[in-house]
């Protein structure tokens, strides 16, 4: 039986890009792909951080456990500083 998908490992992005969280204040969190195909572990963090669908946003208050998910999600979600 042949092969269907051959992984190379010189394809796709080499990194992520650097996003540098606020140290401090409110983050707006914009989801902006589908958690679905997703592994269970990512689904329910995107539910943790209060993310239902794609396009939603949320705006919470900027701490270590907050930067966790989301570095655990970066792909998926968008963060940008609130000013107030």
């Amino acid at each position: 039986m042949p092969r269907t998908f051959v992984w190379h490992r010189t394809r796709g992005p080499h990194t992520t890009p650097k996003e540098e969280a606020p140290t401090s204040g409110k983050v707006r969190i914009e989801q902006i792909r589908s958690g679905i195909g997703k592994p269970a572990v990512m689904r329910k963090t995107l539910e943790a951080i209060g993310l239902r669908h794609h396009q939603d946003v949320v705006v919470k208050q900027d701490s270590a456990s907050l930067r966790g998910q989301i570095k655990r999600v970066r792909h998926l979600v968008k963060v940008s500083p609130v000013e107030e």
